[in-house]
């Protein structure tokens, strides 16, 4: 066994290493088992004295994560069911139930059950606590070891007992189906569409385009613009980027990656048609919007094809290549930069926006102590048509009136009305960003009429 690792790490280190000048390669190859020694001497001594006993497995495992975690934070070894959890992931869809849920107290809660799921379709609703999987307790469980539990095989049958507030706790049984994570949310604001994007996998292209074609089919030409919200989007797959960059630009380049040989470096380029037919676009970033994200804002930035609003994003300008290892999970390596069209690497620096917006909470003034030029005694009247009755008297000015005057306004402290009280429909004013994407974008499709007109 012992034979078997060393030769099985060394070929490893050969086929990754450099090819050497043959002046050096001697020299080159001697180092190298001198390392290669000193592995085995490090290997031979904790597989023998540790405190506890240590598998030859656990080991080499540890031994090639730390070897991918010390050349950058994204470089990492997968193991087995990391790896299938990554693929879970990127794919976007799962055999499990179709419920969302969270930890809580050491019980398993569901925080919303997703539309037209066999969670759904069985009754389970948002705020129920899962206290049983299979007639086996949740307590002491993982949220990931309970989250495997429910996912299966497609087909197969799943008893859960949940205990809902009020209600003593009940059996439901579900049968497990295929599951597709939603990255793409998509609602009306008035006359802006608005496409949350929370993550870039699988299905992320595809629900744009049906975001884009519901925004259509329900407007048509009165539809304004559209806010693309990458907040808080850790990234995911770059085809998928170029792909949702792509459904924006007519044409040009979207990104370019270069690794260590300057040969290998691509160009992806946009394909004529533009699906938002070149209606103003606002992308909401943050620090939050990472590496995938950042590819779209920098392509639509450059292109000047959207407005970037909010703060600067995370700043990771690398591509990371998931590598199989038969039998052995994945390593998960980085392998190139990219850059944005204009040619910039945003590696550790950002997207800075183009009009900087910071998250804020909206409150309304209360203005109702104002006074107006009809409120003063003797105003002019229009002079364009008939007098109209007088207004109602304007409080007088002395010393007793100021008085009242004065508690109106000290009175707004003590009921202060959010803006979320008075907002108007279409415009969800509680988020400040989204708040200021609708009007900037209003105000564009104003300009543009006024132009026509």
């Amino acid at each position: 066994m012992r034979k078997t690792l060393a030769a099985l790490a060394i070929g490893a280190v050969l086929l990754t290493a450099p090819l050497a000048a043959p002046g050096q390669e001697e020299d080159s190859s001697s180092e190298t088992y001198r390392q290669l020694k000193l592995f085995g001497d490090v290997f031979e001594r904790v597989r023998a004295d540790y405190v506890e006993e240590v598998t030859d497995e656990q080991l080499i495992d540890h031994a090639i994560s730390g070897m991918l975690a010390n050349l950058d934070p994204h470089s990492s070894y997968l193991d087995a069911k990391s790896y299938q959890d990554m693929q879970v992931q990127t794919r976007g869809e799962f055999g499990g139930l179709g419920i969302e849920v969270t930890m809580e107290d050491g019980w398993v809660k569901v925080v919303s059950p997703i539309d037209d799921t066999p969670a759904f379709r069985a009754g389970v609703e948002a705020g129920d606590f899962i206290v049983q999987i299979d007639g086996e307790s949740v307590q002491g469980l993982t949220l990931a070891e309970a989250v495997e539990k429910m996912r299966g095989r497609v087909g197969t049958d799943i008893q859960l007992t949940l205990r809902r507030e009020g209600e003593p706790p009940f059996d439901v049984s579900i049968t497990r189906d295929v599951i597709r994570i939603k990255s793409v949310r998509s609602r009306l604001e008035g006359d802006i569409g608005y496409i949350r994007v929370t993550a870039f996998n699988e299905q992320t292209a595809s629900g744009l385009e049906e975001a884009l074609d519901q925004f259509k089919a329900e407007k048509g030409p009165d539809l304004k613009g559209i806010v693309l919200d990458l907040r808080n989007n850790p990234g995911g797959l770059l085809d998928q980027a170029i792909a949702v960059s792509d459904a924006f630009l007519e044409k040009g380049e979207i990104v370019s990656t270069r690794g260590r040989d300057p040969e290998e470096g691509q160009r992806f380029n946009a394909r004529p048609g533009d699906m938002a037919d070149e209606l103003p676009i606002v992308v909401l970033i943050n620090g939050g919007s990472a590496s995938a994200s950042e590819i779209v804002a920098g392509a639509l930035q450059d292109h000047r094809r959207a407005i970037l609003l909010g703060t600067r994003t995370f700043g990771k300008g690398s591509v990371q290549t998931i590598i199989p290892l038969a039998g052995h999970g994945a390593m998960r390596l980085t392998t190139s930069r990219y850059y944005t069209p204009s040619g910039r690497s945003i590696q550790g620096e950002g997207i800075e926006p183009d009009i900087a917006v910071a998250p804020a909470r909206i409150e309304a003034i209360d203005t109702a102590g104002l006074r107006r030029e009809a409120d003063l005694r003797g105003a002019l009247d229009r002079g364009d048509q008939e007098p109209e009755e007088p207004a109602e008297a304007a409080p007088e000015t002395d010393a007793e009136g100021d008085k009242e005057s004065d508690k109106g306004k000290d009175g707004a402290g003590e009921t202060d009305h959010t803006a979320e009280d008075t907002e108007e429909e279409d415009a969800p004013t509680e988020d400040y960003q989204l708040s200021r994407a609708l009007d900037l974008l209003r105000g564009i499709a104003l300009y543009r009429t006024q132009q026509i007109n």
